[in-house]
């Protein structure tokens, strides 16, 4: 595979635009009844047009048969290797919100959710929280008090938080609290090195005076966390691409994700329709565009088959926006599968289609995984992606003598 570094050696400015749309949890598996997935069950004409006159195919996001998180699914796609470039999940949703996390703070990533009398989940996300009682929570929280480190708490959207410790030698050598299934309780947080005790135990401290103060509060009556962090050391899409790149993203933690490779963070008004109305507003003043849709994952985590398709169908609706910019590059990707069947992220390859005038169609009509696993881009590994648009922008020059 080839390296950040070797990248680097080869490319090179120029003016020609690159898109890289990202439908969250896009793969998929077929519904027990009609036998076709999500993404082959819904009405995408103009993806499926891209996919006539462009080139398709799968990814793994990290290696075959493991189960990425969103961190390393995006990794991937942006062409670091997420085996090498391991970010925490805490410092993401931290800088998401642009908290100014500083050097040794440690992040977290929170949930709040429900439990039962015995102290078990029945709901990891606290029938997804309206955003306004997550942030009355938090500031009850933000009074806990303890020895040894400051104690932030900020709200970041639905149910989902970011827990900030600032104080001296936190470790993020800690394991989640976040069993990421219901039916068990939350366990305690365990050191995953000796130096790590200490930290631990101020967690654990932090998590049993919450535990009292959400007791009454339904249905946000506990939390959970996970993706203990601290700032990473990763260079830019500037350094490695020579890009001008911006992000055009709604959810917190992809924000977070994309300033820490050195993405400008473009507003959005919080819907798909504002965010594509963003890309061409900005599409002048950029080379390379990433932009996040989020509502496929959260339907396939929910479980609803249907929704998902009619997300798919609403990305569909806004992609002739798109075509008409007229960027030298578009990528769709997804950043892992999340199959209504399973609830869940899965380790299912996930489509990629990529169009540009230098393309090799492949007769592929349809955008779907029976489609892709027969299309010209053949099952490669996520972080070939940006390798490819790159080639097809031409932005990379000749690799040795």
């Amino acid at each position: 595979m080839i390296t950040l570094e070797q990248v680097q050696e080869i490319s090179l400015s120029t003016p020609s635009r690159m898109v890289m749309l990202v439908i969250d949890g896009l793969g998929g598996l077929p519904h027990p009844q009609t036998g076709k997935t999500e993404l082959e069950t819904a009405h995408t004409p103009h993806l499926d047009q891209l996919a006539w006159k462009g080139t398709i195919g799968l990814t793994d996001p990290v290696f075959s048969g493991i189960t990425p998180g969103s961190a390393p699914g995006h990794l991937g796609l942006f062409g670091y290797d997420p085996l090498r470039f391991v970010i925490g999940r805490g410092v993401l949703e931290a800088v998401g919100i642009n908290f100014p996390v500083g050097p040794g703070d440690l992040c977290a990533r929170g949930n709040f959710c429900t439990v039962d009398k015995k102290g078990l989940i029945v709901d990891r996300r606290a029938g997804r929280l309206p955003t306004s009682d997550n942030a009355r929570l938090c500031q009850l929280l933000s009074e806990i008090k303890l020895a040894g480190a400051q104690v932030f708490v900020e709200p970041v959207k639905d149910h989902r938080f970011a827990l900030v410790l600032r104080g001296k030698a936190l470790s993020d050598k800690l394991a989640d609290s976040d069993p990421q299934r219901e039916g068990v309780a939350p366990p305690a947080v365990n050191p995953l090195s000796p130096e790590a005790a200490k930290t631990a135990a101020l967690v654990n401290s932090f998590v049993d005076q919450a535990r009292s103060i959400l007791a009454n509060h339904q249905p946000a009556n506990m939390l959970t966390l996970r993706g203990f962090s601290h700032l990473p050391q990763i260079p830019s899409m500037q350094q490695v691409y020579k890009l001008k790149p911006a992000a055009i993203a709604v959810y917190p933690m992809y924000r977070g994700l994309a300033s820490l490779v050195g993405m400008t963070i473009l507003p959005t008004g919080g819907t798909m329709e504002r965010e594509f109305s963003t890309l061409k507003r900005y599409f002048k003043k950029y080379d390379f565009f990433f932009i996040h849709i989020k509502g496929a994952d959260s339907a396939g985590e929910d479980g609803d088959f249907d929704r998902k398709v009619k997300v798919l169908e609403a990305v569909d609706a806004q992609v002739p926006q798109l075509i008409a910019l007229q960027p030298d590059v578009i990528v769709v990707c997804g950043d892992h599968s999340t199959p209504a069947t399973l609830k869940s992220h899965s380790w299912h390859p996930v489509p990629l289609l990529l169009y540009s005038r230098y393309c090799r169609p492949d007769g592929m009509n349809k955008f779907s995984e029976t489609n892709c696993a027969r299309g010209g881009l053949g099952h490669i590994p996520a972080t070939a992606v940006m390798p490819l648009a790159m080639a097809n922008a031409l932005k990379l020059v000749k690799f040795g003598a």
